[in-house]
């Protein structure tokens, strides 16, 4: 399984809270790549539910960083 940020920005507009199979079924009807929704059945699930997509990638950069900026450069 592997992340990159334009695949995990698929589940953006998931609908969290969300189970492993509610978020297939997302994808699948979103017209996601099917790297995220493989990525998806790869994960080990025990019926947990997830509240957004660190849960899932904790390296996802949070709203309040830009992913591709730096201030101090600047």
């Amino acid at each position: 399984m592997y992340w990159t940020l334009e695949l995990a920005s698929k589940l953006e507009d998931a609908p969290w809270p969300a189970t492993k199979d509610e978020l297939i079924d997302y994808a699948t009807r979103s017209g996601a790549p099917l790297e995220v929704i493989e990525n998806l059945q790869e994960i080990e699930d025990e019926g947990e539910t997830y509240e957004n997509i660190e849960d899932i990638w904790p390296d996802y950069p949070s709203s309040n960083e830009d992913f591709f900026f730096d201030e101090e450069e600047y």
